[in-house]
């Protein structure tokens, strides 16, 4: 028997920390490989960790409620060590980049100073003081603690969160970013600082989406899943990455150094942005060239219900080498998303409208709709890119559009 730490996993570039949720294993207690061990809440997410491994869960380093950074142990698992552990959190045949570590970020104490974020741990404090500061939405490392052995009290948090209430302001209505926001702030930061990006346009023409999805709410069967737009958009992005693999890859390294390559995905991983309060939450739909279209309306759905509840899986929110921005009707005529690295493109659809459209020397009106792509230039050029573009319309246009479940890419 072998006895393995169970660890805070990566998910995603710019994660930091994580809070124990609960627990859905006892100390002690039996644990199967691949099943559930540990509920944690992200910046972006609830997530749900599984074991690398079968065995019995020894002992819990960290209990609920308490806050770790990634790399941390969470607990001693008691392997039985038949077969090697599988990677924590990380989809199954997914070859991607490795992820940088983000320096510590400066973080505001509660005395107003700037200053780099402290290493957490197991924080000493109470009940009640843990819950005042949820409360607040202060992090309990950047308040000290006046109790014995320097736990935070009830009177700590109290005191800190009316410093920083009374604290002035030169911008009327000041409100701290949630932590869904820092999240994007910072990775938007880095994508627009490190990623040098461009741009290419197309228009689509949605006569024959519309024309399937019409078909579709007139099927009786209770079974048939309500096609939606993103259905479309994944399908066929899927399928045009599958012929353009070029653009299915992810940069890695530094160009000065001569270790920078191109790492390609096994399969086709489209993350699909996700609107929620207070930000936006990206749930990737992996190995969509083996998906159907209703295959992937039935998941669509199920996934997109979780996302807007906060209750995605790990796997579910790493391993994309693309994504979809779709602001549906009520958004604009067109729009420029900034790609989330290591991706290296990004789907923009603007909202459908009626247009003139000249075909055959005669004019007709169709929904139109503009596709806006941003490709990382590391990754590939305005050729490739301008040939996904092409390949996808293509798709997306065609007449024949299957909706049976017999159909995949």
């Amino acid at each position: 028997m072998t006895r393995i730490a169970v660890q805070v996993p990566k998910i995603g570039l710019v994660m930091e920390n994580a809070r124990v949720v609960r627990w859905l294993k006892a100390a002690g207690e039996r644990v199967a490989r691949g099943e559930p061990l540990v509920e944690l809440e992200t910046e972006k997410s609830l997530v749900e960790v599984e074991s690398t491994d079968s065995g019995r869960l020894a002992e819990i380093l960290l209990p609920a409620q308490q806050t770790a950074r990634v790399g941390d142990r969470l607990a001693w698992l008691d392997s039985d060590a038949s077969e090697p552990p599988v990677p924590a959190a990380r989809p199954s045949g997914q070859t991607l980049a490795p992820q940088p570590q983000a320096a510590a970020p400066l973080r505001e104490t509660s005395s107003g100073v700037s200053a780099p974020e402290r290493r957490p741990g197991r924080i000493k404090s109470s009940p009640a003081a843990r819950r005042l500061a949820r409360q607040h939405r202060m992090d309990l490392a950047t308040i000290t603690g006046t109790g014995p052995g320097g736990r935070i009290q009830l009177r700590d948090v109290s005191q800190a969160a009316q410093a920083r209430e009374e604290r002035p302001s030169l911008i009327a209505g000041r409100r701290p970013l949630s932590a869904m926001r820092r999240a994007m702030a910072r990775v938007m930061t880095l994508s627009n600082a490190t990623v040098p990006q461009f741009v290419l346009e197309r228009t689509v023409d949605w006569t024959a989406v519309r024309a399937v999805r019409a078909r579709g709410l007139a099927d009786p069967a209770p079974s048939a899943p309500r096609l939606s737009l993103n259905d479309f958009l994944l399908h066929a992005c899927g399928r045009a990455l599958a012929a353009c693999p070029a653009l299915n890859a992810t940069f890695s390294g530094d160009p000065d150094s001569g270790d920078a390559a191109l790492l390609h995905a096994p399969g086709t991983h489209i993350g699909l942005a996700v609107a929620v309060d207070d930000g936006v939450r990206v749930p990737v739909f992996h190995d969509l060239e083996t998906l159907s279209l209703t295959e992937l309306a039935r998941r669509r759905a199920e996934t997109v219900a979780r996302a807007a509840s906060g209750r995605l899986k790990a796997e579910e929110l790493q391993g994309a080498t693309f994504s979809i921005s779709n602001l549906g009707a009520a958004g604009p005529d067109r729009f420029i998303a900034l790609l989330e690295p290591p991706q290296s493109a990004i789907l923009a659809v603007g909202r459908q409208s009626e247009r003139v459209l000249a075909l055959d020397g005669a004019l007709h009106v169709r929904p139109m709709s503009t596709l806006t792509l941003t490709v990382d230039h590391r990754v590939a050029d305005g050729r490739v890119a301008a040939q996904f573009l092409a390949r996808l319309v293509t798709l997306l246009e065609s007449e024949t559009w299957p909706t049976g479940s017999e159909v995949a890419t």
